[in-house]
């Protein structure tokens, strides 16, 4: 693994397990055992790395959310996956979904990295919207569901529920947290089946 790679990583690491505040430059040297001068070659500033991991998450994210689609299975299923990404983000409690350890640090965020991360949620809640809107049209979801407002809000519940099973180290608190939204997709699924 490249140098650059490796540095990534780490701060990704760190980044999720601590908050972006919670690691420097000089954790990073000591981690990868190279001196800061070297880390400061690929990322000449915190707000760098900060903005490349980010653009690093994201594409690995939506990678995903592709891989998803391309099984072509019910817009229940890809919210089931959906959610699965953000629950197993969370490592048993340890760590958070990059994403929503950056928000919970925003205010030392600079204004680029701010907007990718901004950008994240806004790609991420279009996505979900356009589930919604599929499992409508097909019949799978209820209709008298906004898709746009469910997407927004099934964000909120998996960031919402990543940080309070965090902050417990406790996974089944983002379990319980989501249950109910589950289940939702799952009665639905078996009310549609027996029909």
């Amino acid at each position: 693994m490249d140098t650059r790679t490796y540095l990534l990583d780490c701060a990704e690491t760190a980044a999720r397990q601590r908050g972006y505040d919670a690691f420097s430059y000089a954790d990073l040297a000591r981690e990868v055992g190279i001196r800061k001068a070297s880390i400061h070659y690929h990322f000449p500033l915190k707000a760098d790395l900060a903005l490349n991991l980010i653009e690093r998450y994201a594409e690995r994210f939506f990678a995903a959310l592709d891989e998803i689609a391309g099984r072509q299975v019910s817009p229940a299923d890809h919210l089931r996956a959906y959610h699965a990404i953000y629950r197993n983000a969370l490592a048993n409690g340890t760590q958070l979904c990059l994403c929503v350890a950056m928000s919970a640090g925003r205010s030392s965020l600079p204004g680029p990295v701010l907007d990718r991360v901004n950008q994240f949620h806004a790609d991420s809640v279009a996505w979900l919207a356009a589930i919604f809107a599929t499992g409508i049209r097909d019949g799978s979801l209820p209709s008298e569901i906004d898709p746009d407002a469910e997407g927004m809000a099934t964000l909120a519940l998996m960031e919402g529920a990543q940080l309070i099973a965090r902050a417990a180290e406790d996974l089944t608190l983002f379990d319980s947290a989501t249950a109910s939204f589950l289940s939702r997709l799952n009665s639905r699924n078996t009310s549609r089946s027996s029909a």
